[in-house]
């Protein structure tokens, strides 16, 4: 597997595809409700393949990731997705240890974020700890805010 950030336009075209069909699409979210105003200000991820490279005309990511800093000290790791065929196979690990690197890299001292009630076991395996109910998604989607501290 190979970890990159996405640099060109198709790079971020396929990127975005991932977030929306993963995140989006089963809720029946329209196309460009994957994306927020911190987009151009995040550090973004994905994984690809092995058998392809990160080079911008042949990259598919197989799964993506997206960070943000809120101020100095605290980042925040968002739109994390894998395709399912390839879910339980790290991708999600190696994306969020890619982020946490860079955030750490910056200065950040706690990183936050606000997982799935499917994710959270994922994210307490990777050092994060619960720190309360957050807001329900789509009417049907749990969430909990959950932080690690370096």
């Amino acid at each position: 597997m190979l970890i990159c950030q996405p640099i060109s336009s198709k790079d971020f075209e396929l990127y975005y595809d991932l977030r929306w069909r993963i995140l989006r699409k089963p809720w029946n979210q329209p196309k460009g409700s994957e994306k927020d105003e911190l987009e151009d200000k995040s550090i973004h991820a994905m994984v690809c393949n092995e058998d392809r490279t990160c080079l911008p005309a042949r990259q598919v990511p197989i799964g993506i990731g997206r960070a943000h800093f809120n101020s100095d000290e605290e980042a925040q790791i968002r739109y994390m997705a894998v395709e399912e065929e390839w879910q339980g196979k790290g991708i999600g690990k190696m994306i969020l240890s890619y982020l946490e690197g860079k955030i750490k890299e910056k200065g950040a001292k706690v990183i936050i974020l606000n997982a799935r009630d499917i994710a959270v076991k994922f994210y307490e395996k990777n050092g994060y700890e619960i720190v309360k109910e957050a807001h329900t998604l789509f009417d049907a989607i749990p969430h909990y805010r959950m932080r690690k501290v370096f």
